[in-house]
């Protein structure tokens, strides 16, 4: 059985990393640049949209294993849930993947990723997390 506070701080990880991109996202839309290529190396989109993208894999998992872990979560009434948290991380890290398979990310490209329905519906997935597992 996993620690239920080892398990919150990862889902925390996952979650400021998604949250943390999107926001970071935001601020480079509104920058008006063409391409990527000319940002710094350990601030660049790509590398912000890949760890949101590899954090959105883990996120449904972790938040099942907290639910499970907390006792004031009735797992029956969270299955359907979890089941549209299934489906908006699959499809907005599929969303992620697609942006990264361009050569040049640009402002606008990135502008179009944040209004994805599909990001900004797991968003909203997760600040259902924080409140659901709140202590």
């Amino acid at each position: 059985m996993t620690d239920e506070s080892t398990v919150r701080k990862e889902l925390a990880k996952v979650i400021d990393t998604i949250e943390g991109g999107y926001e970071y996202l935001l601020a480079y839309a509104a920058q008006g640049r063409h391409t990527d290529r000319d940002s710094p190396a350990t601030q660049s989109p790509r590398q912000r949209i890949e760890a949101m993208a590899e954090a959105i894999l883990e996120l449904p998992l972790l938040a099942r294993k907290l639910a499970e872990s907390a006792a004031h979560v009735n797992l029956d009434r969270c299955a359907a849930f979890f089941e549209a948290l299934d489906r908006d991380a699959a499809v907005a890290g599929a969303t992620a993947r697609l942006v990264l398979s361009k050569q040049d990310l640009s402002s606008q490209l990135i502008d179009n990723l944040n209004a994805s329905i599909h990001l900004r519906a797991l968003l909203t997935d997760i600040f259902l997390i924080d409140e659901i597992f709140k202590n």
